[in-house]
């Protein structure tokens, strides 16, 4: 066999993939992520959009958000244990320090739902909320987990996406 024939097959390689993609492509599911201008309903809103990094402020109940006892980072990612759920972590102030937690939850038709953990074993915190502005925020409250020997009362939360984070 000449070399001519051994590569032969390689230069068709090419051809083939592409073919295969672009059929691939046109019976593809819909992508989750939708469209620049599409604005996301609250029940339509799904995990993978929390993904990123996310601008934290927490205040107490008889507050304003334009005032917050507390302000911080949250990042999520991918689950890598629980599909559809999201991990990461906040990094927060508090009165005289910082603080930082493990967190992971999910969004489930509208309800977003996180857990928080100074340890990574114990609950001390859930975060019940609702995404709002087309998916650009999440407002709820924050409050001590059940058991918990946490000290900070319960406290509303507005959670809003960094730009540049799809």
């Amino acid at each position: 066999m000449n070399a001519r024939h051994l590569f032969l097959p390689l230069l068709w390689l090419p051809l083939a993939m592409t073919a295969v993609m672009a059929a691939a492509q046109g019976s593809a599911p819909a992508s989750s992520t939708a469209p620049a201008g599409v604005c996301t309903a609250a029940s339509d809103f799904i995990s993978p959009q929390l993904y990123g990094e996310w601008q934290l402020s927490l205040w107490p109940e008889n507050g304003t958000a334009q005032a917050p006892a507390s302000r911080g980072v949250v990042r999520f990612e991918r689950h890598p244990e629980y599909a559809g759920s999201v991990r990461g972590s906040v990094r927060r102030s508090t009165p005289g320090a910082e603080r930082e937690a493990l967190v992971s939850g999910d969004v489930i038709s509208g309800a977003f739902n996180l857990d928080e953990s100074a340890d990574g074993l114990r609950m001390d915190a859930v975060w019940e909320g609702a995404p709002g502005d087309c998916g650009r925020e999440i407002r709820g409250l924050r409050r001590p987990a059940e058991g918990s020997a946490a000290t900070e009362p319960a406290m509303n939360f507005l959670l809003r996406k960094v730009p540049g984070w799809n």
